[in-house]
């Protein structure tokens, strides 16, 4: 979940290194330093805490160079310190490093029995240790680095800078991305394309085992194997990689204001009006299909909750979800004519990666609902439906989860069109309610002033429970997480007919309970759930349309009157509250709304 980034330049690196790190700060932030190569010499700077720490280091103690790597760091193995930040060195080596080397106590002792120590807690410090060893046997930086990469267990992206090479810099990637970027007489490194972006528009992504060998003049890249390998060079799209709050006070604000059109433009991308109807790819086929199975991580597994519910009322089709980091350790059975389903917003993330590598041979067809089209998890699947959403920086996902509910909304339509299951009549009033989601989102942000009320209330709690029932309860669980990661209040989300099986025990007159009620065929059960919670005094804020409200009484804490939705896109209208409640209790909190404690953004270590 760390970020890296390396530049071979023309002109001084480590100004431009930073600026790039801040691109990046949502993998980690930690701690973060810099290592450059000036006439021969090897130097760095590290700081711990956020890049403005660094940025005040590098004012007082200038580091130049041309050459240089970077790194901002989410905390693995060891505290955040100056010792534990990257980059690390030994003697003439410095490296940044993604991943987690699984076997770095047995080389730190085989180590210690040679006499070389370290002195950081970190796993990554063992890599140059190594590196330097193995130059001091005599082979080059290119062998060395070789021979270190054979002796590491575990996951890694790696950037190697070496004393006395100010025209080299050495890339490896097993498990977590890297891309390598081409300039004018210059060359770039980075995680991913945001990195890179205001640099070049000219990547190369390196696939798994690959290394490389950088100068100025271009880039050698090799297998795993160690033959030569011609990885094609891909053109990214700068307006997708935007790095900018425009105006708002938080990421976090911006991209959930920004949903409307992004739900828009994916509309337009799926749903062309000149088509008048569905257009996916020609992969894409339900018929034949037994068994589906939905894999994802946090937010996104909540996506696929909700997608579960419509696979099977649209399309009759059996859906298990699944989290990707227990998956591929149960060994759930498969079917060969299965379809499997992997959500990530990054397309990076490890266990979701791991999870689609473990199905590849097992299933019929692999897709996957991602934001980054040439991401691993892209570029992996046999089709890959893009969300559209650009860059998400906050690490609350906001728009990415609304548009992995579009997507996901439109392959259960395809699904039960293929299926035989929906008429044209169904499907031309199903695809009449997605095209009006971008009118009632905005619909759903004009509750912004009494969400903020009512946040500001939530803030004052210690624990908060969310009720829902069909597909709002998994929008239950999404709104206790998105309140718990950046509010740091104690929240869970409970399927409303669960709660008189033990989570009614914690009600009380000082926890607050969210119910998301949708006036359906069970809204009549959910004010009966709701009424429990009243008559042990709990305070209920209720949010339903008009009708629902009126519906449910007055008796509630209070209340959030949001437009009136079709029931298939009520789960991504109706995560806009839930949104903003964590929001506005965040910001009354004074937390680091974009940047919480203890999390990154892009989650590629296990």
């Amino acid at each position: 979940m760390c970020g890296i980034v390396g530049i071979l330049g023309r002109n001084e690196v480590a100004p431009v290194i930073l600026e790039t790190l801040r691109r990046l700060e949502y993998r980690g932030y930690d701690s973060a330093g810099i290592a450059t190569v000036n006439g021969g010499q090897l130097d760095r700077r590290r700081a711990v805490g956020k890049l403005v720490n660094l940025s005040d280091l590098l004012v007082h103690a200038p580091l130049p160079g041309r050459a240089g790597i970077g790194h901002t760091r989410w905390a693995t193995h060891g505290a955040p310190s100056v010792a534990n930040a990257h980059p690390h060195r030994a003697g003439r080596v410095a490296v940044v490093h993604n991943g987690i080397i699984e076997n770095f106590r047995r080389l730190r002792a085989e180590l210690r029995a040679d006499r070389i120590t370290g002195a950081s807690e970190t796993d990554t410090e063992v890599i140059a240790l190594l590196a330097e060893r193995h130059l001091g046997r005599g082979l080059g930086p290119m062998e060395a680095v070789e021979a270190t990469l054979s002796q590491l267990e575990g996951a890694f992206a790696l950037a190697f800078l070496f004393e006395g090479e100010d025209n080299l810099m050495i890339a490896a990637r097993k498990g977590s991305p890297l891309a390598i970027g081409q300039g004018e007489g210059e060359m770039y490194l980075g995680s991913d394309a945001i990195a890179l972006a205001p640099l070049t528009d000219r990547i190369t992504y390196l696939e798994e085992g690959d290394r490389a060998r950088i100068t100025r003049a271009g880039a050698e890249i090799f297998d795993a194997s160690g033959r030569r390998a011609n990885r094609p060079l891909a053109r990214i799209e700068v307006e997708a990689t935007r790095v900018e709050k425009a105006g708002f006070k938080h990421f976090m604000a911006k991209e959930i204001a920004e949903q409307p059109r992004v739900l828009a433009d994916a509309l337009a991308h799926y749903l062309p009006e000149a088509e008048g109807g569905i257009v996916l790819p020609e992969a894409v086929d339900f018929t034949a299909c037994d068994r589906l199975t939905l894999v994802a991580c946090g937010t996104a597994h909540y996506a696929c909750q909700v997608a579960k519910y419509w696979f099977e009322s649209l399309a009759g089709l059996p859906c298990e979800t699944d989290i990707a980091s227990e998956f591929r350790y149960r060994d759930a059975p498969l079917s060969p004519a299965g379809v499997a389903v992997f959500v990530s917003q990054s397309g990076e993330t490890a266990d979701t990666l791991a999870a689609l590598r473990h199905v590849q041979e097992r299933v019929a067809q692999v897709v996957s609902v991602v934001n980054v089209p040439t991401s691993s998890i892209a570029r992996e699947s046999d089709v890959a439906l893009p969300i559209r959403a650009g860059a998400e920086i906050g690490v609350a996902s906001t728009k990415a989860f609304t548009a992995q509910l579009l997507v996901l909304a439109l392959l259960a339509l395809r699904a039960g069109l293929d299926r035989g299951r929906i008429t044209p009549e169904a499907l031309a009033g199903h695809l009449q309610a997605l095209r009006a989601l971008p009118g009632l989102m905005h619909a759903a942000m004009s509750l912004d002033e009494p969400i903020q009320r009512a946040a500001a209330e939530l803030a004052e709690a210690r624990d908060v429970l969310f009720l829902g029932r069909g597909p709002l309860y998994p929008l239950a669980l999404e709104g206790a997480l998105k309140l718990k990661e950046i509010s740091y209040i104690h929240a869970e989300g409970y399927a409303a007919g669960e709660l008189k099986h033990g989570p009614i025990a914690l009600i009380d007159q000082h926890v607050p309970v969210v119910v998301l009620a949708l006036r359906d065929g069970l809204f009549g059960k959910t004010v009966s759930n709701m009424q429990e919670v009243i008559a042990r005094h709990g305070r209920v804020l209720l949010i339903s349309d008009s009708a629902g409200l009126a519906e449910a009484g007055g008796e509630v804490w209070q209340s959030l009157a949001m437009p009136e939705v079709p029931d298939l896109i009520a789960p991504i209208v109706y995560a806009v509250p839930a949104q903003l409640l964590a929001y506005h209790a965040a910001v009354a909190k004074g937390t680091d709304v974009d940047q919480p404690r203890n999390l990154a953004k892009s989650v590629t270590v296990e």
